[in-house]
């Protein structure tokens, strides 16, 4: 089609005018070389009018449009097309690693990046700034690259996109590798051979854009360093001369350039010559979802049975992000369910590993699901004659195109290889191969997909490694006998181990997979023999294992050979160390095959998908010998694992890496000090993905934490640090304020156990009193003293971000908990306070009672227990039933919610209460069931209680009376001792005040599950005058079964109450 569209636009333009094609291409190059000098242009300016210059602009968009005709992938440009990323550059991942690689390494991830819309593409990002000459859009094999050319080609020639662009001139390397010497004007000519029409080259374009698309498939790679320039724009020079030439400049130099690749043969051009640099994401997984519904779009139960069927091996679920390798899947799987009677008869065949999936696919082709309907199927014998002569023919192609770096292939290369060119027409090579006629009226063959190609490579060699006698890589060193397929198969796996850009990986992959049981099930009468690999497959997985070598670190080749064992369907060394790692036995696992296997989970499992925990596992050697998989955790635990400082020092220089993805990791234990810190601060200064660091209980000093808290003022990521048990002290502490001064990310700051002291806690109030992104500041056990609790008061006045502050342990009396609980009365951000293990009496209380009244935003209280009342006879002892609440009991905690105040029969309002009034403190205990105010003689209590002085206590049914543990005799009550003890009751104690008073609830009978509570009458206090309200959740439903209308009583009279919810 494109042959024809061409012929048809030079035709229009041969027909225009007298003047020589020749000499307005001639004119054009000159313009775009920006050597449009007056008198070059003299001639035609008479003739030129803008009314001409817009109309044959005009032509070539319509010129563009007649190419596109017809195209289903222009049909709309979906989201991830039309925002592309900003990146900065390639990582050491992309550069160096195969496609599938890099997706199953990042698990499908991209980079958190600035998207930058298809319409601003070539427009300066800030108004300082200029547009971009040289462009470069990258993204794996079969991302979508070549269509986002097309659909951005598509807008432009509409006038939706790039408006200030007057011409687009896209080329391929498809077109431009058919030529071996090309020169500038007859690179536009190619392009557009009606640009010679009267008075379109003469025109005054100011921006013209060159697009190439699919560097990765140029013939030759482009060399800049040895490349001697060009500037004559009529001189002809090699292909790749003549692109490195444009890319540096020497020709059109006024011209911007946009080059699409993948991400590995980007890295051809030196970084200094780019511009700007963009990524096409893959699929979401709702887009995965929505791929597979356009594809049986009158069947939805077949694609929702193919989303579950991928989704069910999370390998294969991630490389769907890849919509060509989406689409594959789909198709495989969905010839997979019609060949059999159901679904569910199709389950035991569902793939799970990339040699299944495409031997499905294979099965596909050989089927004829490709075949126009109404033709007969193929006979067996045909189809294993058909297949087998495909192999032969197209899988040396294949193989010797991947050997040598080569995707696409002309006819001279498929006679070269004695390719049949009918065998090309066949419906079986339609499904693997794809044929584009180029701009120099030659055709073009590629593989559907690149994974295509190695698989049809991998089926070649292993059929004719069965009978060759020379090395299939080479075509050289004849040998008889004949070499054997383990001598074959040993030679791909030293060639894929030693090839640095891993392009081999996949294909090993793929002749591994064919020995497996079930490939050789699915494609036996096919393409393989019934069994054949039973003799093999003990042999290939044992020099498998033996290519794991114990180098310093365990390279992504050595994982890829862990993949090939799993397509082999040997994974015993895999299963072997995951039993290890979950039972903590891993120390003992230090050989090569044992770090290799971890590598390969830090990639594959789910659990460390999610949290990757080394700790008390890993020797310094092991670790070291990981470090370039774990670029790629999100969440890495290595506590307690005694690493010392040169330790930190590798750990840095992977945080540092352009590549690291980690997020949050920990390395509490392990005996850093402020050396040990300083490595890890340097890499603070560079990295971009962290955002949790935990270096609780190490050495780190007042040294490390100023090396942390110079990082902390250039880091932009970090928003939580722990550095508990650090030794800071006062200084450490001072470096932290002055950071958190300039830090506007850091939200969450653990300092407790540091002996800061009451200078310390001042530097740090005096920062509170600016920062507002801090949220959690955890301060506890550092003695500030009343002092300390004075310093942060005053900052808690004026601090409008803070929420949670933690002050326990503090030797705070109530001189610190008065200008605390003033504080309080002003701020309006704190929900959550610790006071617990401070030196606070009663009149500290009555302090904090007065502070609620006003305060209407505090959730969370934690306060100091007090001492019950001495026994008689025995001072200051528990009985032994009277034991404080072990370690596995909740700390003191209460949640107050906004009440209302009985005002009169049937009316309330909201609460308000006067300043000496008692307010309720609160202690939760879920540890045991029955629990009680701690006021009774020892001979009432249960086995189970649990004594304490005061605040809130859960009793199933009451404190007990007439000797029934749990139940309470109400004046008046008429119910049986059943129904008593099913009630819940609230004892309440307010702080300061010696009675402690029982309220059951008459309602938490009801039997609906779930139902708040509500007091409407007490047996031992006056009736409230009117009722009580549930209170609601903030999603509208009823709180659950823990929260409690509790009563404010003063002198036996119910003033108030307030909801209260006991936490777990």
């Amino acid at each position: 089609m494109r042959k024809q569209e061409v012929r048809t636009g030079g035709e229009a333009g041969q027909g225009r005018g007298p003047s020589s094609p020749a000499g307005q291409v001639k004119a054009l190059v000159d313009l775009l070389a920006g050597k449009s000098s007056q008198g070059s242009q003299a001639p035609h300016t008479a003739d030129r009018t803008p009314h001409s210059d817009d109309s044959r602009i005009q032509k070539c968009q319509e010129a563009l449009l007649n190419r596109a005709k017809g195209s289903p992938e222009l049909s709309g440009p979906s989201p991830r097309l039309t925002n592309l990323l900003l990146v900065e550059g390639l990582t050491d991942l992309q550069l160096k690693e195969h496609d599938f690689t890099q997706v199953e390494t990042t698990r499908g991830g991209w980079h958190p990046a600035k998207t930058i819309a298809l319409d601003r593409l070539f427009l300066p990002l800030s108004r300082v700034s200029i547009p971009p000459r040289i462009s470069i859009t990258i993204g794996v094999a079969g991302v979508g690259k070549t269509t986002l050319v097309r659909n951005f080609v598509h807008l432009w020639a509409r006038g939706q996109v790039g408006k200030d662009f007057s011409l687009v001139l896209p080329l391929t390397f498809r077109d431009l590798n058919t030529h071996e010497k090309l020169s500038a004007d007859r690179l536009i000519r190619s392009v557009f051979p009606h640009t010679g029409e009267s008075g379109l080259v003469a025109a005054a374009l100011p921006k013209i854009l060159l697009i190439l698309d699919g560097l990765d498939e140029c013939k030759t790679p482009l060399d800049f360093s040895n490349t001697v320039a060009c500037t004559d724009p009529k001189k002809e020079i090699q292909v790749d001369h003549l692109i490195t030439n444009i890319i540096r400049g020497n020709l059109f130099p006024e011209v911007s350039v946009w080059v699409t690749s993948r991400p590995g043969v980007a890295g051809q051009i030196p970084g200094g010559l780019v511009d700007r640099m963009t990524e096409i994401r893959g699929f979401t997984e709702e887009e995965i979802k929505v791929c597979l519904e356009e594809m049986f779009p009158e069947d939805h139960a077949l694609s929702d049975w193919v989303l579950r069927q991928v989704q069910a091996d999370r390998a294969l679920y991630l490389m769907c992000t890849v919509p060509a390798f989406c689409r594959l899947a789909g198709s495989a799987l969905g010839h997979l369910s019609r060949s059999k009677p159901g679904p569910q008869d199709a389950e035991p065949w569902t793939p799970r590993t990339l040699c299944e999936l495409y031997s499905w696919y294979f099965r596909m082709a050989l089927g004829g699901d490709g075949q126009e309907k109404g033709k007969a199927s193929p006979r067996i014998e045909q189809v294993a004659h058909s297949s087998r002569k495909m192999v032969g023919t197209l899988g040396r192609l294949a193989f010797h195109g991947l050997v040598r770096r080569k995707y696409v292939f002309y006819e001279q290369d498929l006679k070269a290889f004695g390719v049949d060119l009918a065998l090309l027409q066949s419906a079986l090579c339609g499904c693997f191969l794809r044929r584009e006629e180029t701009l120099a009226s030659s055709t073009a063959y590629c593989f559907t997909h690149l994974s295509l190609q190695e698989f049809v490579a991998a089926a070649y060699y292993y059929s004719a490694s069965k009978r060759a006698i020379f090395d299939l890589f080479t075509e050289g060193g004849v040998s008889w006998p004949r070499l054997g397929f383990l001598t074959h198969f040993r030679s791909a796996a030293q060639r894929a181990m030693q090839a640095e850009d891993g392009r081999l990986d996949v294909f090993l992959r793929f002749l591994s997979g064919l020995l497996s049981p079930k490939v050789n099930a699915l494609l036996a009468g096919s393409l393989l023999a019934q069994g054949e690999q039973q003799g093999y497959r003990a042999q290939v997985a044992e020099l498998l294992q033996g290519c794991l070598r114990p180098n310093v670190a365990v390279c992504a080749r050595a994982v890829n050979i862990l993949r090939c064992l799993h397509e082999l369907q040997h994974t015993e060394l895999a299963r072997g160390v995951q039993a290890a790692m979950e039972s903590g036995g891993l120390a003992a696992l230090t050989g090569p095959q044992h770090r290799a296997a971890l590598a390969y989970l830090l990639q594959v499992s789910d659990a460390c998908a999610r949290e990757a925990s080394l700790s008390l596992r890993l020797s310094k050697g092991v670790l070291q010998s990981l470090l370039p998989q774990l670029l790629y955790c999100r969440s890495l635990r290595l506590d307690n694992n005694q690493f010392q400082d040169p330790v930190m020092e590798l750990l840095g220089s992977v945080l540092s890496g352009k590549d690291c993805r980690i997020q949050r990791i920990s390395l509490a234990e392990n005996q850093i000090s402020n050396k040990g810190a300083k490595a890890l601060a340097r890499s603070l200064l560079v990295n971009r993905s962290l955002t949790a660091l935990d270096l609780r209980s190490n050495s780190i000093g007042p040294q490390g934490a100023k090396a942390l808290a110079d990082a902390l003022k250039i880091n932009r990521t970090l928003a939580f640090l722990s550095l508990q048990s650090n030794s800071i002290r006062d200084n450490g502490a001072r470096s932290v304020a002055e950071a958190l001064a300039a830090n506007r990310t850091l939200s969450v700051l653990h300092l407790q156990k540091n002996t800061i002291g009451p200078v310390g806690a001042q530097q740090m109030a005096d920062t509170l009193k600016q920062n507002r992104s801090l949220k959690e500041l955890i301060f506890s056990s550092n003695s500030i003293g009343d002092g300390g609790a004075g310093a942060l008061a005053k900052a808690l006045k004026v601090n409008q971000g803070l929420e949670s502050l933690d002050l326990q342990s503090n030797s705070i009396s109530d001189a610190g908990v008065a200008a605390l609980m003033g504080a309080l009365c002003a701020n309006k951000t704190l929900v959550s306070l610790n006071l617990r293990e401070n030196s606070i009496s009663s009149e500290g209380a009555r302090e904090l009672a007065r502070a609620l009244c006003t305060n209407s935003t505090l959730k969370n209280l934690e306060y100091p227990d007090s001492q019950p009342p001495p026994r008689p006879g025995r001072p200051g002892h528990r009985g032994g039933n009277e034991r404080k609440p072990g370690p596995h009991v909740p700390s003191p905690a209460v949640e107050f919610h906004p009440g209302r105040c009985c005002q009169g029969p049937g009316t309330s309002t909201t609460a308000q209460q006067e300043p000496d009034q008692p307010r309720f403190t609160g202690e939760c205990h879920r540890g045991r069931r029955r629990l009680c105010s701690g006021q009774r003689t020892q001979g009432q209590h249960g086995p189970h209680c649990a004594l304490s002085a005061g605040g809130l206590h859960w009793l199933p049914g009451g404190p007990g009376a007439r000797g029934r543990p749990g139940c309470e005799q109400n004046l008046g009550d008429s119910r049986t001792a059943q129904q008593r003890c099913q009630m819940r009751t609230l004892c309440l104690r307010p702080t300061g005040f010696p009675s402690v008073t029982c309220f059951p609830d008459e309602r938490s009978v009801l039997p609906a599950p779930g139902r708040a509570s509500a007091l409407s009458s007490f047996s031992s206090l006056p009736r409230l005058p009117g009722p009580v309200p549930a209170p609601k959740s903030p999603l509208g439903q009823s709180n659950s079964r823990d929260t409690y209308a509790v009563c404010c009583c003063h002198q036996g009279t119910p003033l108030s109450f307030r909801w209260v919810t006991l936490k777990v």
